[in-house]
């Protein structure tokens, strides 16, 4: 058996491995038109912020190692430059001869990849505009930092990568500033989720421009269509990337709208014996059952033992991705997995959404930082559509506990039964994604009726509105205007100075007490909201409103108006 493979990085050079595991005699060519295969790739930016420091490191395998291990005909510099699949060929252009020539395939295994958008716009030759997405790149952006001492950065676009390059560029001195056109960074976390990530990133010192688009280029400077001009002696663009399948056109390989390749839960095209996976290719969205392009390593990697596999006769089956994703920016983690609200609406899934804020360990145990968990599930049933984090330590692991209830179907109860490692320096007795569960299950049963901090503006003029925290938190922290202070452990005994006749909304710094609240009013005959995440989320919802930074905004205690301080 003759096995063809296009593209040597994760999906390819795995493909590649796990097809001699399985078959140690058949023949196996891999084609790569750059010069290095098996890179790491989320591993970039950290070379150019110096975190990583030797450029060896960057490269997972040579293609000389790879050749020994595997017995793979490795070819860099080798570009398919299209293919017959009716005659079972590919034609190939050797980089480093100048040579075309014709090789013929049993199968054939499409993980071509994905390029970086780079539109053509005004002034871009006058600035210094670069790409990142191979070891190239890196090496250009890190020598021209080297070389030129640039003081000032932009990046365009504020996904993963973006904001990993405008860290790492901080680091090396830069004064860095992050251009997006959508309302929010991160795509895949939803807007409220992206409040306090925005807080966070202007407390760092890095300029953050949302819902702008850029225009054009100077010499030393980023323009907006608004006529913004933001100082920047290089760009990096990182506004997305398309599928590398132009050599397909003609193949009879099927292709969707933005050329990327559509496949079988068998990783099957349209075409007999023609195969493809990694970032080219469709994948089934395990929570909508929609096709789309989930361009990330852990599912390129699955993919490609899998191919491997049905290559060799194996009943090997993808069964989908839920885009579970994490980033460091600075001490900040964001990750989530599933569906984000935004997506679920777009798709008419009904769901139910909470926000907790938890701890990373017991409230004792010092350093611990707080994350705020948003998860959405099923209103009948309490299955977990999807989860979003926004905190520092122990972000990943809870992520983690959260993507495998979204992958096998669990629900806000099981999450309860959860037995999760428990010391004070890791966790709490009531780990986070326990907490998930207990307030979701409030919610399926009707105890705890959440508000949200997008409401704060539309609740009624004659309802009542408390907040349960003590005093001095309200002096220190500020509290949502027009809210009355009764703390918590005094309501009871002050029922009479609430009006329960009428609607009641209910405030405090997380939403636990707020609950406590709820059901305190509740068994007295009260219909009750409780502010779900609580001040923490009402204050980053404002800040962000105004262009502030972290620790920017407070309530006057006395009058209750918005100051900065």
């Amino acid at each position: 058996m003759k096995v063809l493979i296009v593209g040597g990085v994760a999906g390819g050079a795995g493909a590649a491995a796990r097809l001699r595991r399985n078959d140690e005699k058949a023949e196996i060519i891999l084609f790569e038109k750059g010069q290095y295969i098996s890179f790491a790739n989320c591993g970039l930016p950290y070379y150019i912020g110096g975190t990583i420091t030797e450029r060896e490191k960057l490269q997972l395998q040579t293609p000389e190692a790879f050749r020994a291990r595997f017995n793979v005909d490795v070819r860099v510099n080798n570009e398919v430059l299209s293919v017959d699949s009716a005659a079972k060929t590919v034609s190939v252009k050797n980089h480093a001869t100048g040579e075309t020539y014709t090789e013929r395939y049993d199968k054939l295994v499409l993980s071509p990849g994905a390029s970086p958008i780079r539109p053509n716009m005004p002034g871009m030759e006058d600035n210094h505009v670069f790409t990142l997405r191979n070891i190239p790149d890196t090496y250009a952006i890190y020598d021209h930092i080297e070389q030129n001492q640039p003081k000032t950065a932009a990046v365009i676009g504020a996904g993963f990568i973006g904001l990993e390059m405008a860290e790492n560029l901080a680091h090396r001195g830069l004064k860095v500033s992050v251009v997006e056109a959508s309302p929010h960074v991160m795509a895949p976390i939803d807007l409220d989720m992206a409040h306090p990530v925005h807080n966070y990133i202007r407390g760092v010192g890095v300029g953050l421009y949302v819902g702008k688009k850029c225009a054009s280029f100077t010499r030393d400077a980023v323009l907006l269509e608004d006529g913004t001009s933001i100082p920047a002696d290089m760009v990096i663009l990182s506004i997305g990337v398309m599928p590398e399948t132009r050599f397909l056109q003609g193949s009879g390989v099927e292709l969707g709208k933005r050329g990327e390749i559509l496949i079988d839960d068998q990783l099957r095209t349209s075409v007999a014996d023609i195969y493809a996976l990694g970032d080219a290719a469709t994948v089934k969205n395990i929570v909508t059952g929609s096709t789309q392009v989930i361009p990330l390593a852990g599912p390129a990697n699955k993919q490609a033992r899998i191919v491997a596999d049905v290559i060799c006769g194996k009943n090997a089956r993808y069964k989908g991705s839920q885009g579970t994703s994490i980033m460091k920016f600075f001490d900040l983690v964001v990750a989530c997995t599933g569906e984000k609200e935004e997506s679920l609406k777009a798709n008419g899934i009904p769901y139910h959404k909470i926000f907790t804020v938890s701890a990373s360990h017991a409230g004792y145990y010092p350093d611990g930082t707080q994350m705020v968990v948003k998860t959405l599930f099923a209103p009948e049933t309490g299955k977990i559509l999807g989860a979003q984090i926004v905190g520092g330590e122990g972000t990943d692991k809870r992520i983690d506990d959260l993507a495998n209830a979204v992958r096998f179907g669990m629900t806000v109860y099981d999450l309860q039964e959860m037995e999760l490692a428990y010391a004070p320096p890791f966790s709490s007795a009531k780990d986070p994604v326990n907490m998930v569960g207990f307030v979701g299950q409030n919610v399926l049963e009707g105890t705890m009726v959440p508000f949200y901090a997008e409401d704060v503006a539309n609740i009624p003029a004659n309802a009542v509105c408390l907040d349960v925290r003590n005093p001095e938190e309200l002096d220190e922290l500020g509290t949502i205007p027009g809210f009355v202070n009764i703390p918590v452990n005094q309501l009871r005994d002050r029922l009479g100075e609430v009006d329960l006749s009428k609607e009641i909304y209910v405030s405090c710094q997380v939403g636990l007490r707020g609950y406590v609240a709820q059901r305190i009013l509740a068994q007295n005959g009260a219909k009750v909201h409780n502010l779900s995440g609580g001040y923490t989320l009402y204050s980053a919802y404002v800040k962000d409103q105004e262009g502030l930074a972290d620790g920017e905004l407070k309530n006057c205690a006395s009058c209750g108006k918005q100051e900065k301080k």
